[in-house]
């Protein structure tokens, strides 16, 4: 049978937009590789904590297999809502448990935006912001924060127009890593409140803060929304738990909007979270402290860098002044793997490193880079 080539493709215009993230090329490249320097992954290296652990085996052998309510299991849902009620002091804040954070922010920008809304990002931006925005029909007004990846309020005040309906935050920031401070948080979470704009504040790395506290912008508005997970704060990327918090009509429609998409978060992990929320964590993220130091230590002289003070991400100036150009040779020349800064904004100038891997392997990777950043003269 003749084919026709004139037939249109059947993948919707909207999938046809998406691109294959720019960080799961490079993790694809790393399996074809011997031996690879990957600082390019950021997921936690150390183990899930041994209480969730026991505490996911023990719901698998107790069946435990099943659909959960839409909104979390109980005993999960609500304690992580009375600890978010207690520390915002909010007593009507609503939460919903989500298929990781991603599912969470997809969930809540479901919920809020409709075709032709503008959604302000801070670039360098997480991979999945615009891409997400755009998929639901949303504008993204770009920030540009560089060079020193602060938040200027005043700009973003700036920024907002009659269409503008969310204020996209993430801090500590990937993959800056910069931490945005408390002053610049409380004014940006009174600025959307008084604009009528939703500020979605994406807070997966808040237990990742090495130089100062964290401050969420909720403190100060009843109106943001929260994006929280286990993912990066207790090593349980692969469980998919996560959940939303913020004003009751937002949640509940989230919770709707669930229903009818993931469903709910996989029941295992949200027993294993349970039992994680009680695990001692100090010990893992002090490693990943020292880590940052010894990598900033390793650069210092050839590489110029703002400091990170939280997550676990390094985002230096590329030799040369190409992210992408320099990720290119750090594979052929060195089998180092990095992110471009491409991948994360409009701006060819940073590239991005995870360093939460083997001491080895760090010590590999700055070497690499040293030996790269010196062939540029």
């Amino acid at each position: 049978m003749p084919v026709n080539t004139l037939a249109k493709s059947p993948v919707s215009k909207r999938a046809g937009a998406f691109d294959s993230s720019g960080i799961r090329k490079v993790f694809d490249l790393a399996a074809q590789l011997d031996d690879p320097i990957n600082l390019s992954i950021g997921q936690p290296d150390f183990p899930m904590p041994e209480p969730a652990c026991v505490a996911a085996k023990a719901a698998i052998d107790a069946g435990k297999n099943g659909y959960t309510p839409t909104q979390g299991i109980a005993p999960l849902r609500e304690r992580l809502e009375a600890e978010v009620r207690r520390e915002t002091g909010q007593s009507e804040r609503r939460l919903c448990v989500t298929s990781g954070s991603s599912g969470g922010l997809a969930l809540s920008l479901m919920s809020l935006i409709d075709p032709g809304d503008e959604v302000i990002i801070f670039e360098p931006a997480f991979v999945m912001y615009r891409p997400l925005v755009e998929f639901l029909g949303g504008r993204c007004v770009a920030i540009d924060t560089a060079p020193t990846f602060g938040i200027d309020v005043d700009r973003v005040a700036a920024a907002i127009t009659p269409r503008t309906k969310v204020i996209l935050l993430n801090t500590p920031a990937n993959p800056t890593g910069v931490v945005i401070d408390a002053a610049t948080v409380a004014d940006l979470a009174r600025l959307a409140e008084s604009r009528g704009v939703t500020l979605v504040s994406d807070e997966l790395y808040r237990s990742y803060c090495y130089d100062a506290p964290f401050s969420s912008p909720a403190l100060h508005s009843d109106r943001v929304v929260v994006i929280d997970g286990f993912s990066k704060s207790h090593a349980m990327t692969g469980w998919r738990v996560g959940w939303v918090h913020g004003p009751r009509e937002i949640i509940n429609a989230c919770t709707m909007l669930q229903q009818y998409t993931f469903v709910c978060a996989p029941q295992v992990g949200q027993w294993a979270a349970i039992a994680a929320l009680d695990a001692a964590m100090d010990a893992p993220l002090a490693e990943c402290r020292r880590k940052r130091d010894r990598l900033m230590a390793g650069l210092a002289g050839r590489f110029r860098f703002v400091r990170p003070g939280g997550a676990f991400y390094l985002y230096p100036e590329a030799p040369g002044g190409s992210g992408l150009a320099f990720a290119e040779r750090a594979v052929a020349e060195e089998k180092l793997l990095v992110v471009p800064g491409t991948v994360f904004g409009a701006a060819d100038s940073h590239f991005r490193i995870a360093y939460t891997v083997t001491d080895a392997m760090l010590d590999r990777g700055i070497a690499a880079l040293n030996r790269l950043a010196e062939s540029y003269g």
